[in-house]
């Protein structure tokens, strides 16, 4: 049975005419070999799969051919390149940095590089994916890599350039692959497949250039599968199947059932999408894709950004001159929003259902927010508009309303059951009172205060129109500060405190002395520390009970500790943490040896 060998590696390009979509990178390489202008160190990269590893190794055999063509390319019959072909030349060396990263390994090539090539003229060092190069790797080779031997040439190869340090970008010349556009994977499949006696259908291979993004590699690995899977027959369909690519059909069906306000049958053709095994997020974002591909055929200088095959362009371009612009880019919105927030929701196909809804009733959205068949957009404006308050009412002029009022009601006869209502009077400059609740007048068992000169008082007026529904009191006048009324209200506290089985407390406020320093100030006299600790304790009740006796919130007091008696305070509670160990070391000898002992250290 003979060795199957994959596609990419069989069709690998020999020389820099057979590289794809590279023709900006092969140019300078021929030109530069024709011209003897070689540079001693070359750093190639781009994207996975676009021809970096191969064009290195093609520079290495081309700039070592003893017969190079007059395009600047190896002649393939030389020793050299034979030697080349069947991997046994010893003026190539390649390393893969992935498995090779650490500081001997590049000791190491360092090393060999001193030695000539035995025949050739250069010796080649191809290091792929040189960004894995550990930072001390890539310090030991700097120097080598600024001074190489004549007869030395480095060519690092990378797919990420941003990981390298400056300081080797600096001592290479740069050289950026590209990814490959689909028109030349195409044309390329189309040689392969030929070669190969193929049946291929160009549909098809337009869908394998497009699902490998512009990678090489990708796209003849993809062939090689769906040849296999369709037993040497590629089609449009089992192309679409093997994929696992939604036909871009469902997407224009979907679209029109969306732009029509067809809500019902585009759930149903999601649902259908959803029993073939698509997940949401491929519909989200194919369907993004779609959109976009529609709002770039609006314009036909940009309608070569198309990315889809051949079949649909027409239809592309029908629907881009149907749906307005406006519609397309808030799709492409929602979808791309829904697409961000798609891992994070818990009932995927709700999720999907949801951004559906919305595209269904976005036209309705649009149209309301139109004028004249133009968008409504925000306008600046070159002056500045003040911020639109509303004028607070003073009481005062609520309060004469009210009294106006009540007067008319109480003023009406009482046989007339139907009276005309009249408006209270409003000042010219003020705005109208909000309105007060309506309650009935009824009688009340309040007391109301007598009239002052035939006017009747406001608590008089507020306890006859809402005594039935409030509890309307009078404020009373604060009382100052005396002994006589602040002693009887602390000796009730005192009593308060026993009732509570507070004994200590209720002790410390019979020992307590009072001095009254001004009408709203009292100062409290307690023996010891911890006697001003229990009045601390009780401040806030006991003021205010304070309060409600003297009807006075003003009113404070300050605690003083008479220091002329000793009070008895526990030794645990005198002495610091140093005084402490001292004391127990006295009493205990031998806490004193254990510490000197062990060398412990005591953190006071």
């Amino acid at each position: 049975m003979e060795n199957f060998i994959v596609s990419a590696r069989k069709y690998r390009p020999q020389n820099f005419n057979t590289v794809v979509g590279q023709s900006h990178i092969t140019t300078t390489l021929k030109n530069a070999i024709l011209n003897q202008h070689l540079a001693h160190a070359f750093l190639f990269c781009g994207p996975r799969g676009v021809g970096k590893t191969t064009c290195a190794r093609i520079l290495a055999k081309t700039i070592n051919c003893t017969n190079i063509t007059k395009e600047g390319e190896a002649c393939n019959q030389c020793e050299s390149c034979v030697s080349f072909e069947k991997g046994a030349s010893l003026n190539i060396h390649e390393l893969d940095a992935a498995s090779n990263n650490s500081v001997d390994d590049i000791r190491t090539l360092v090393e060999q590089v001193r030695f000539a090539p035995q025949a050739g003229k250069y010796k080649v060092y191809i290091v792929d994916e040189v960004h894995m190069l550990s930072t001390s790797a890539f310090n030991a080779f700097l120097k080598t890599l600024e001074e190489p031997p004549p007869y030395a040439i480095f060519i690092l190869a990378t797919t990420e350039k941003h990981k390298i340090l400056p300081t080797i970008l600096s001592r290479c010349q740069i050289f950026d692959f590209k990814r490959i556009v689909p028109e030349d994977t195409v044309k390329h499949l189309e040689e392969i497949v030929e070669k190969e006696h193929i049946k291929a259908e160009r549909n098809a291979l337009q869908l394998i250039a497009q699902k490998s993004e512009g990678c090489m590699r990708d796209a003849l690995s993809i062939l090689d599968k769906i040849v296999s899977f369709s037993n040497g027959a590629l089609t449009y369909e089992n192309t679409l199947e093997h994929l696992n690519i939604l036909d871009e059909g469902y997407f224009f069906k979907l679209l029109t059932h969306l732009t029509e306000q067809d809500l019902t049958s585009a759930m149903l053709l999601y649902d259908e999408i959803n029993q073939k095994g698509f997940e949401g997020d491929t519909v989200l974002y194919g369907m993004a894709a779609f959109i976009r591909n529609i709002l770039v055929c609006k314009d036909k200088a940009s309608a070569h950004l198309l990315e889809s095959i051949e079949g649909w362009r027409d239809q592309y371009l029908a629907a881009a001159e149907k749906i307005g612009t406006p519609y397309l880019v808030s799709a492409l919105n929602i979808l791309n929003e829904s697409e961000i927030q798609f891992k994070m929701a818990r009932n995927k196909r709700l999720h999907v259902e949801l951004a559906l809804i919305k595209l269904n009733f976005l036209q309705q959205a649009i149209e309301l927010s139109m004028e004249d068949g133009q968008l409504v957009k925000k306008k600046l404006v070159d002056s500045h508009y003040p911020i639109h308050t509303k004028k607070i009412i003073p009481l005062s002029n609520i309060v004469v309303n009210a009294e106006a009022k009540l007067v008319i009601e109480t003023a009406a006869p009482t046989a007339n059951p139907v009276s005309t209502p009249v408006a209270p009077p409003k000042s010219a400059t003020s705005p109208t009172a909000p309105n007060m609740p309506k309650v009935e007048p009824a009688a009340t068992s309040h007391p109301v205060s007598a009239n002052i000169g035939g006017k009747k008082s406001l608590l008089a007026v507020l306890q006859q129109k809402y005594g039935n529904d409030y509890n309307i009191e009078e404020v009373k006048d604060a009382i100052s500060l005396n002994m006589e009324t602040l002693q009887q209200c602390w000796n009730d506290y005192a009593v308060k405190m026993e009732k509570e089985l507070k004994h200590s407390v209720a002790g410390t406020f019979r020992i307590a002395t009072l001095q009254i320093e001004d009408p709203t100030h009292f100062t409290i006299t307690v023996p010891a520390l911890t006697a001003q600790k229990f009045v601390e304790q009780e401040r806030m009740r006991l003021m205010e009970s304070i309060w409600d006796r003297f009807q006075n919130r003003a009113i404070q007091f300050s605690i003083l500790v008479d220091a002329g008696e000793k009070e008895d305070v526990p030794l645990h509670l005198k002495l610091n943490s140093k005084q402490k160990f001292d004391h127990i070391a006295k009493q205990y000898p031998l806490v004193q040896k254990l510490k000197e002992r062990l060398n412990l250290e005591v953190n006071f």
